[in-house]
């Protein structure tokens, strides 16, 4: 079964922060992951918090492990020169998309609309970063429908070290549900397990993540690990095999979501490792 991973991150501190974290070592300890674990490729998004709009440390993954990972990079809607970026960014070896973090948007902003039309001229997905925002998700498809959007994260917001008890992480899928009424969005089912508040196999995630195959099918549907340096092989592996091993999905529905469906939507797969 082709396994791709819809989403991963890569950086390195500078200097390394050993005190909060381990030293990374980026692309490597990623790689090394992926090949473990019998995953052939990887969505590698830049991490906004730490680059913002500058893409290089991506690009340069790219470099040290060709074939191995399709590129996304943010853009920034409210720069009138967004469209020439995107033009940019589609002509350059490797890229496969573009995000947009909602969260840090003006939700009318017109720079929005003039995103989405320049990703469908280049035939870049646009991953969206959207959770409490899921309103406006459904009418950028709508005003847009030639473009494809991804949905990051299944739309919910993770649980942040404020967030106040009793935590709901599934409190907005009433609206995750109902923009898959729009053909033109596909979801990342990206880091679900941080939703859970069971361990392995995380049985309390996976009523809510039936729903969301049943609204959108699990054609537009993709697994994501979220992996990112500080996420161990250890905690990778679980992630993983709760997916392989579940008999909440038929094998073809497996294939698709692990897979097959993020081929066709980012019109892309990996070399063979």
């Amino acid at each position: 079964m082709l396994t791709i991973d819809a989403q991963v991150h890569a950086y390195e501190l500078d200097p390394p922060d050993t005190s909060v974290r381990p030293t990374v070592v980026t692309s490597d300890r990623m790689v090394a992951a992926m090949g473990r674990f019998g995953v052939d490729g990887a969505v590698l998004v830049s991490p906004f918090s730490i680059f913002g709009y500058d893409a290089s440390f991506a690009l340069g993954v790219y470099a040290a492990h060709p074939g191995r990972f399709g590129l996304v990079k943010p853009v920034d809607p409210n720069d009138p020169g967004v469209a020439d970026t995107i033009a940019d960014w589609a002509a350059t070896k490797g890229t496969i998309g573009i995000q947009v973090i909602l969260q840090d948007t003006v939700p009318t902003a017109p720079g929005l609309n003039r995103v989405l039309a320049a990703a469908a001229r280049h035939s870049l997905p646009v991953n969206l970063m959207c959770w409490g925002r899921l309103e406006q998700v459904g009418q950028l498809a709508a005003r847009n429908p030639h473009t494809q959007l991804v949905i990051d994260h299944l739309g919910l917001q993770p649980r942040f070290e404020a967030t106040p008890l009793p935590w709901q992480p599934f409190a907005d899928l009433p609206k995750v549900l109902a923009v898959a009424a729009y053909n033109n969005i596909a979801i990342k089912i990206s880091g679900a397990f941080t939703l859970s508040q069971q361990s392995y196999p995380y049985q309390d995630i996976w009523d809510p993540l039936g729903r969301i195959f049943d609204a959108f099918g699990v054609n537009r549907c993709l697994w994501a690990s979220d992996l990112d340096p500080e996420i161990s092989s250890g905690e990778y592996e679980p992630w993983l095999e709760a997916f392989r091993l579940t008999d909440r999905l038929s094998d073809s529905d497996r294939a698709a979501l692990m897979g097959e469906t993020l081929t066709r939507v980012y019109n892309w797969s990996p070399a063979k490792a």
